[in-house]
């Protein structure tokens, strides 16, 4: 019984590895730690394999809204020191099924950002090949910003019009106002024998000596 329990146990990895050998199912991941983080670049050992299978079997029950997946579903094999494996998904009710790849892929594109958090990188110092990375959704708004221009734009146009029919409209009424009191003015001045006396004293008129009472001129 003992024997059973324990040539399960060690077989159970080999039969793993077969698994993820053999598959098509699988896809390699490359890692640039160094390149990513420099100085503070971390050693990549089996904590940070288990964190990784971690990721993934979380990126799959999101996926499948499925909470049976754990990382005894998350297979690795052909790994290196610098840092490249390959993995395959396994499914929760019969580890022996390959989940398939287009359902895999889908997973970690909708949660690669998470992945990479998780591992301080990027997607292009953390590459899972042949997945490409997935863009941002673009941004969209209720008013499409050419719109908005325009309307500015046909603002301005609308207030300098208004403003220069205002100005127009101001100047032609001052100069009927001036004329209007020049001829007030004119029609006021005192005028003899037909002549405008308008540059001879203003209103007031001529002194005339003949109608005088100066005693000067009365005294003989």
């Amino acid at each position: 019984m003992l024997a059973g329990a324990l040539l399960l146990i060690f077989l159970s990895p080999l039969v793993a590895q077969d698994l993820c050998k053999d598959s098509k199912d699988g896809f390699k991941v490359r890692l640039s730690i160094k390149t990513a983080l420099g100085n503070d670049a971390y050693e990549w050992n089996e904590s940070e394999m288990f964190l990784f299978r971690s990721t993934v079997a979380y990126a799959m029950r999101k996926q499948t809204k499925q909470d049976t997946y754990d990382i005894t579903n998350i297979l690795v094999c052909n790994d290196t020191q610098r840092v490249s494996f390959v993995f395959v998904v396994t499914s929760p009710d019969d580890p022996a099924n390959m989940i398939p790849k287009a359902e895999v892929e889908k997973a970690v594109r909708l949660n690669k950002h998470r992945i990479n958090s998780a591992f301080l990188l990027s997607d292009m110092t953390l590459e899972f090949v042949g997945i490409p990375p997935t863009l941002e959704a673009p941004i969209t708004y209720e008013t499409q910003p050419w719109l908005i221009v325009f309307g500015v734009v046909i603002g301005a146009v609308a207030i300098g019009i208004v403003a220069l029919l205002m100005s127009t409209a101001s100047k032609k009424r001052r100069a009927k106002e001036n004329a209007a009191g020049l001829s007030e003015e004119d029609e006021g001045i005192v005028k003899e024998n037909g002549t405008a006396l308008s540059g001879l004293g203003g209103r007031e008129g001529v002194f005339n000596q003949a109608f005088s009472n100066d005693d000067r001129f009365t005294q003989l």
